[in-house]
């Protein structure tokens, strides 16, 4: 699943031209791109998508969603790691290079 996620905006930098930031997705902290929301500062809250920064949201409703989303494990479902999360419901994955074999 790829969830659109509330995150706090830490640092900003521009790199190579583009503005992007360190953001804290309730203790998962992320690299950003602010592109999109180009007014964006640090402090503030935004959803965001597959690393950018859709849209910038009040700090209550940012809280309220991650603490939403911890309870349901979707946080870790988002930003854990595919290898300890298998190894949790006990599944297997092919070592990392190799594809699955049918």
């Amino acid at each position: 699943m790829c969830l659109a996620v509330p995150g706090r905006v830490l640092d900003i930098e521009e790199r190579d031209g583009t503005r992007m930031a360190h953001v804290d997705f309730g203790g998962v902290v992320k690299e950003v791109c602010l592109e999109y929301l180009p007014d964006l500062q640090v402090g503030e809250y935004a959803i965001v998508h597959v690393g950018f920064a859709l849209q910038r949201l009040d700090e209550e409703s940012a809280k309220q969603t991650l603490e939403l989303f911890a309870t349901l494990g979707m946080l870790q479902e988002e930003f854990g790691d595919p290898w300890e999360l298998a190894a949790e419901v006990g599944a297997t994955l092919p070592p990392a290079g190799e594809e699955a074999r049918k």
